[in-house]
């Protein structure tokens, strides 16, 4: 099986004392995506919540110091009792919860605090059961008008979403054009660290197509998106046009087609059929998809490499994994969908840069 060279990758970064639309103007272009975590759920969330007219509180976490369950930049939603996403193991979410009923009562943004690296802390029982300090922002997103909006854009469009928070309670959002920004009045009582200014640009998400429906298909789409990856599937013939339901995007085009208008960082080629696989492997050759994935046994490979140029081989060889997906063992779609998600996982953690 082969197995993606590791490249550096992209790490999400904290810093001040530069204007907004600099840094996102600076990050607009960045080939990145998203290489850890799945911020895409609570996105989501938020979004449905706030469009529903509930009252949702995004808490996010401005910078860490130790060992933290979270790092900069991660987030969880709390309405109605809820929650969307994680910070902690569990211990750290009840504490969180109490104040977003606060925040989502007075429509204030909230600044906290929480340091267990004293001996004194560990040992409380109310503890993290981890030496380290974060400091988090409550955001009441019902007095963030217009965030549902640049939070959807960066769910469609492909691009980079940038944070910027001042303890002053200027915030603001860009992603791509679409940019809001708020003026907040803190919590009565609340402790902002002092004078502090954070950057937080979340990369854009990973995508993937699919090319071909099967019995693979409907197993390894809501895999793939539930780890934050945005998917598309191609797939012309009657029988499995249903086996992309659930996908961001359902194309009935030719693999040349769907190359062309869903840009995208890895491909899967899983029509189970010799002469589509073809096709689409002739495609292939002339694009720069870093990852294509190819179902099926070694031997079926060669016979497709045999009907291609010695060019279209020469470009694809190096991209291709063939058969794609980690050596996991079991048989059939699940357990096969299962390989191909884990090695796609372990190809955006080292590629995405």
């Amino acid at each position: 099986m082969d197995r993606p060279a590791a490249s550096p990758a992209m790490v999400a970064s904290v810093a001040s004392g530069v204007e907004p639309r600099s840094l996102a103007e600076h990050l607009a272009p960045a080939p990145g995506f998203l290489t850890e975590g799945s911020p895409r759920g609570v996105l989501e969330a938020a979004v449905t919540r706030l469009r529903a007219g509930e009252h949702a509180v995004l808490a996010l976490v401005l910078e860490t110091d130790g060992s933290t369950y979270a790092g900069p930049g991660d987030m969880v939603l709390f309405c109605n009792g809820s929650q969307t996403g994680w910070l902690s193991g569990g211990c750290l979410e009840p504490e969180l919860a109490r104040r977003a009923e606060q925040v989502s009562a007075a429509g204030r943004v909230d600044w906290i605090e929480i340091d267990t690296r004293s001996d004194e802390d560990l040992l409380s029982g109310s503890a993290l059961g981890c030496r380290g300090r974060l400091r988090i922002a409550l955001l009441p997103l019902r007095a963030m008008s217009g965030i549902d909006d640049v939070i959807e854009a960066w769910l469609r469009d492909g691009v980079s979403l940038q944070r910027d928070l001042r303890t002053s309670g200027q915030i603001a959002f860009r992603a791509g054009n679409c940019e809001q920004a708020w003026q907040l009045h803190p919590m009565d009582g609340a402790q902002p660290f002092g004078e502090g200014a954070w950057r937080l640009p979340l990369p854009r998400l990973p995508r993937a197509l699919v090319l071909g429906g099967g019995p693979e298909t409907p197993f390894l789409v809501p895999l793939l998106r539930g780890l934050g990856w945005r998917v598309s599937v191609a797939e012309r013939r009657a029988r499995w046009s249903s086996a992309g339901q659930g996908a961001d995007a359902q194309l009935q085009v030719s693999p040349a087609e769907a190359l062309h208008v869903d840009p995208c960082d890895a491909v899967l080629v899983m029509h189970h059929d010799f002469e589509l696989d073809r096709e689409a492997l002739v495609a292939l050759a002339d694009t720069e998809v870093a990852f294509i994935g190819l179902l099926g046994p070694r031997r079926r490979r060669e016979d497709l490499f045999k009907l291609l140029t010695p060019d279209q081989r020469h470009r694809l060889s190096p991209r291709l994994r063939s058969p794609v997906g980690l050596n996991i063992g079991g048989r059939g779609p699940e357990a096969i969908s299962l390989s191909i998600a884990a090695q796609l996982q372990q190809w955006r953690s080292t590629a995405g840069t």
